[in-house]
């Protein structure tokens, strides 16, 4: 970009802060962003409260979400230490996590979280690092049978067969030419099978933390196997890792999503991760029609209402939905927790997600299935 074309470094801050807006599901079209940087000019401006009533003139939030609008004005222009909770209030705002996170480095994840067992509420931003192993079994047992065993759907486009519900007039019509006008055959044609797109969502919070590096390696072998896959981590906050994951090798894909995550073995908050992706009209489109794989303990610290909201609004827009939980070691599996009793009748399947070979097995069965 040429320096005539570079955006001002005093605009830098205003045009960073409609992106939070954005990620955290407010709609706001370019055409606001140049009026809300016309505005500021505009008004000068001598004090935080004229960029806020510039914000709220051009960037029009929703009187429903106008508390929102304020906490992520505060937090963005005043900073974590301006804003005053009450004692043992959490920040409820569930953000999409940005590529890059700033100048300071988050702490490792071992001493974020030490014992990884209980689920928090709280938000913690670690970094996590993956050891090189070799590709296990399960993983390979993916990569080989992905491309056959995953799940697929009926194409709009007609190829030829020898039956199907549609006549193949062009063929039967060339074939009595050469037969003097008589027709010997009628030609068939079937719609073509294409794959289906699947959506895999992962939990890293602390609770999963024993599974997470494994779950990863398999979200990676599942995007190198299939072309139609997008992967979201979630524990606090939601974070696209799809890029990274297209990368071919193994290691050097998981550093780029160790790089994009930063609350890895944190806090559990399930319901507003999921209540997020459905807030962005882009990652919602990636559930219609998808096969929805969730990978969690569903030890929920939020409101269950919310996760069940959210997992109700999922089931409607996906094909199927499948919950993964090393919880249901049993094929018997009862749900005993809030969470996962709150959303058991819209979830088309809740088995165990323990393995990578229960994961796996579970993945490669979806082509045989079909929506409940």
């Amino acid at each position: 970009m040429s320096d005539d074309l570079r955006l001002p470094r005093a605009a830098q801050i205003f045009v960073s802060f409609v992106a939070l807006l954005r990620a955290n599901g407010f709609l706001v079209a370019p055409e606001q962003t140049t009026s809300f940087l016309a505005a500021i000019e505009l008004l000068g401006p001598r004090s935080l409260e004229h960029i806020r009533q510039a914000g709220l003139a051009t960037l029009a939030p929703p009187p429903e979400r106008r508390a929102t609008y304020d906490r992520l004005f505060d937090i963005h222009f005043r900073g974590a230490e301006a804003i005053e909770q009450a004692e043992g209030e959490d920040d409820e705002t569930v953000r999409l996590q940005e590529e890059g996170r700033g100048e300071d480095e988050p702490p490792l994840a071992d001493e974020g979280n030490e014992s990884g067992l209980a689920a928090a509420r709280a938000e913690a931003l670690v970094e996590r690092r993956f050891a090189q192993t070799a590709t296990s079994d399960p993983l390979r047992k993916l990569s080989r049978e992905a491309a056959k065993r995953l799940p697929r759907r009926r194409g709009h486009r007609r190829r030829r067969a020898r039956s199907g519900p549609f006549a193949d007039l062009r063929r039967t019509l060339r074939e009595s030419i050469r037969n003097d006008g008589e027709v010997l055959r009628l030609g068939r044609m079937r719609r073509r099978q294409r794959p289906r797109k699947m959506l895999l969502l992962i939990d890293v919070s602390g609770s999963m933390k024993a599974r997470t590096e494994e779950n990863m390696r398999l979200a990676h072998a599942l995007v190198q196997s299939a072309g139609n896959v997008e992967v979201f981590t979630f524990g606090t906050r939601l974070t696209r890792v799809t890029p990274a994951l297209r990368l071919k090798r193994r290691e050097q894909a998981l550093n780029a999503a160790s790089f994009l995550v930063s609350d890895w073995d944190g806090g559990t908050r399930i319901g507003d991760a999921l209540q997020a992706f459905l807030a962005v009209p882009r990652f919602g489109g990636y559930a219609r029609g998808a096969a929805v794989v969730i990978v969690s303990d569903g030890l929920e610290r939020g409101d269950p209402a919310a996760l069940r909201d959210a997992v109700a609004k999922l089931s409607r827009r996906a094909w199927r939905i499948s919950w993964l939980t090393p919880l249901a070691t049993s094929p018997g599996f009862t749900p005993q927790t809030e969470a996962l009793i709150a959303i058991q009748r819209f979830v088309d399947d809740l088995v165990d997600g323990g393995s990578s070979a229960a994961v796996v097995a579970h993945l490669l069965s979806l082509g045989t299935r079909r929506a409940a």
